[in-house]
């Protein structure tokens, strides 16, 4: 275990688990990860490694004699009949039988029905009338000569969920973490290696928590395929059910107005909507139009009466183009169906998770580290549904006037979401809280921004916040710095009066084509600030211009250490050569520290860059820092520049590297980026000497 397992093992003994485990035991059962991880919860939630090999051979005993598969439905039937008495492990759904005046139970995998279920389960369960629960149940067998009596008799049921928990603890254990630990604890609980993951790209997964802790909260996501939209919703909490986009219907979802029966919304705390998208769908405008009365209201009407409800709401669908095509071509709203492709509905969305963002799966990307036992996690964020979290920016931050009552409520729950989930004490710095604030802000704006294009009713709003110093913050999505010429209405539109490093970047990259420079990009003097999962930026785009007419170049970085830290540096001197002059030599000198545990590979890798290096005219020497005092990181070129920068070459998020088929691996302008600051700085004195 790693410090931090060791630490999450010490505050939350019995209610974490191995994050790897779910797929030791899984095998061929097709169940959520919440029913796993329940079993694994009982019998192996601790750190000593015997107990926990002790304890997955006992969950796999449970779900090899207990686990009904469909396939072999009928065998155990057989064992039922034939033993009398046995436990299984299904989905289970119960539907009132006005006829005889029961409830009778259907168990989805045994694929039996009419079961006899007394009123006080029902009462103590209500979900298994909508949809069905999981549960573990133990069943009889009772053969009776009468026509309309079933054999099956129910003698216990018990959902699989967490039948209690300290809350005071979770919050007196949480105060033992820092805020990065306990994100990747939180991101770990999920099931995600937090060391892929930047800082963003973490509260953007934890975004999609915020349904389970906030009431009546509406969330969209759209993306491409296979960056794990569904999961949290299908696997991750008892409280949650998903449904497929085209499957969904007024009485299923609110009200049957022939029976009166509540529909979804007034049993669960979260309903998704999975393939939302696809413009093709066809969709019940009553729909549509009792939804967006849920969705502003928190009630819904059946004929004269009211009904009022806290299901929060999730709409999560693929996206057909890249962002630049749609902001060109249409609004980052264009793959809805037209029904809901309405600004009415759209404005009654409190966040838009930009799904573009969000890495495709991969296996690595999974943890094997400790994480809470997702249940436990599920129990204690919707006991946060209780507490209202919205107006802790208020002491430090107020909103622009200028934002409307939606756009404040917007804003509102996902702060007071993030702050449950993040610093469920209630208490946190204000710079946290700014960049929380930030981030709500963003989600909101996105939506705002798309309806300004949609609708033209809709006004300008400028999504600003000011800090009681008086100091006003402007907000912009990251979508809006990479593509300003498509993002706004006009180009005019793009005016902030700040360096734009989108516009910047798409200067520079719409000047070369290929390896070859055709156009000589304004270089100068300037700061420039990136986002966390911005793309478009490369190092041709960036250093090459400053790079060109340099005969020496001193780079200065005490990480290029690790595989891919010598990979960047190579392909920074990739852009050397595309800038160089083919009849001309350069020399490149780096000056870097030596790995305490692989210098012999680091060593060789430099050797090997040297041999490739004389073959395209550049003199490359390199030398270890034998004082441990270099911490800066910068490019020194003999014609006077002086790049500054404070990740030095390290400006990559993680990517498929070993794939020579994935775009990212090729071209660095498809790669998502870290945050990170360049400053350019221009020395007469030294293009002078070197003139001389």
């Amino acid at each position: 275990m790693n410090e931090l397992d060791q630490k999450i093992n010490t505050h939350f003994a019995g209610l974490v688990v191995r994050k790897d485990l779910v797929k030791t035991v899984k095998g061929n059962a097709i169940v959520p990860s919440y029913v796993l991880e329940y079993l694994l919860g009982q019998y192996c939630a601790t750190s000593d490694e015997a107990s926990i090999q002790s304890g997955i051979e006992t969950v796999k005993e449970i779900l090899r004699k207990h686990y009904v598969h469909r396939n072999e439905a009928g065998l155990i039937r057989s064992h039922i009949k034939e033993k009398g008495r046995y436990k299984v492990i299904d989905k289970i759904g119960v539907a009132l039988n006005d006829n005889a005046d029961v409830y009778e139970a259907a168990f989805s995998n045994l694929g039996i029905k009419k079961v006899l279920v007394d009123s006080r389960t029902v009462k103590a369960h209500p979900k298994l009338l909508v949809s069905g629960v999981w549960c573990i149940a133990d069943l009889e067998y009772e053969f009776s000569e009468e026509k309309n009596d079933s054999p099956w008799i129910l003698s216990s049921l018990k959902p699989i969920q967490l039948s209690h928990f300290d809350f005071d603890g979770y919050v007196e254990a949480r105060k033992q973490f820092t805020t990065d630990e306990w994100i990747d604890l939180l991101i770990q609980s999920i099931g995600f290696n937090p060391e892929l993951f930047g800082k963003r790209s973490k509260l953007t997964q934890l975004v999609r928590l915020i349904p389970f802790c906030e009431r009546n909260y509406n969330l969209i996501e759209l993306g491409p395929k296979g960056t794990g939209k569904s999961h949290i919703y299908s696997e991750f909490s008892p409280h949650g059910i998903l449904i497929s986009g085209g499957e969904v219907s007024v009485p299923k979802l609110f009200v049957n107005n022939s029976s009166g029966k509540i529909g979804l919304v007034g049993y669960w705390d979260v309903v998704g909507f999975d393939e939302f998208a696809g413009k093709q769908k066809r969709v019940e405008k009553a729909l549509v139009d009792i939804m967006k009365n849920y969705m502003a209201n928190k009630s819904f009407s059946r004929g004269v009466e009211t009904f009022g409800a806290e299901a929060s709401m999730v709409f999560i669908g693929n996206t057909q183009h890249t962002v630049p095509y749609m902001l060109k071509h249409a609004d980052l709203f264009d793959e809805l169906p037209d029904k809901f492709y309405d600004s009415a509905f759209l404005d009654r969305l409190h966040y838009y998770i930009p799904g573009w963002e969000v890495d495709i799966i991969r296996g690595e990307m999974f943890s094997s580290n400790y994480g809470f036992v997702v249940d436990y996690l599920a129990e204690i964020l919707r006991a946060m549904r209780n507490h209202d979290y919205s107006d802790r920016y208020k002491a430090h931050f107020t909103l622009s006037s200028d934002l409307s009552t939606r756009d404040r409520d917007g804003i509102n729950k996902t702060f007071s979401g993030l702050m449950k989930i993040l610093y469920p004490q209630g208490e946190a710095s204000k710079d946290e809280i700014e960049e929380i604030l930030k981030f709500a802000v963003e989600g909101r704006k996105r939506i705002k921004d798309q309806l300004m294009r949609i609708d033209s009713t809709y006004p300008s709003v400028c999504f600003t916040y000011l800090d009681h110093s008086g100091k006003t913050n402007s907000i912009k999505t990251l979508e809006e710095e990479e593509y300003p010429d498509y993002y706004y209405k006009t180009v005019a539109e793009t005016g902030t009066g700040t360096t734009d490093t989108g516009g910047i970047l798409q200067e520079l990259l719409q000047s070369q084509q290929g390896t070859s420079v055709v156009a000589e990009p304004v270089v100068k003097e300037q700061h420039l600030t990136f986002q966390e999962n911005q793309k478009g930026i490369s190092f041709d785009a960036l250093f090459g211009p400053y790079l060109r007419g340099a005969s020496k170049i001193t780079i200065t970085d005490p990480y290029i250490r690790l595989f891919y830290q010598v990979r960047n540096f190579m392909e920074f001197l990739e852009t050397v050569v595309k800038y160089k002059p083919q009849d001309e030599e350069i020399a490149v000198h780096l000056m870097t520290s030596e790995d305490d545990f692989k210098a012999e590979q680091q060593i060789e890798s430099f050797e090997k860059i040297k041999g490739s290096c004389n073959a395209v005219g550049i003199d490359f020497t390199w030398e270890f820092d034998q004082t441990g005092s270099i911490h800066a990181r910068h490019i020194v070129t003999d014609h006077g520049w002086k790049i500054l920068m404070d990740r030095g070459l390290d400006v990559f998020q993680n990517y498929e590297m070993n794939d020579a088929f994935t775009f990212a691996n090729r071209l660095q302008q498809h790669r998502a980026c870290k945050a990170f600051e360049v400053t350019f700085i221009k020395n007469e004195l030294d293009s002078i000497k070197r003139d001389v």
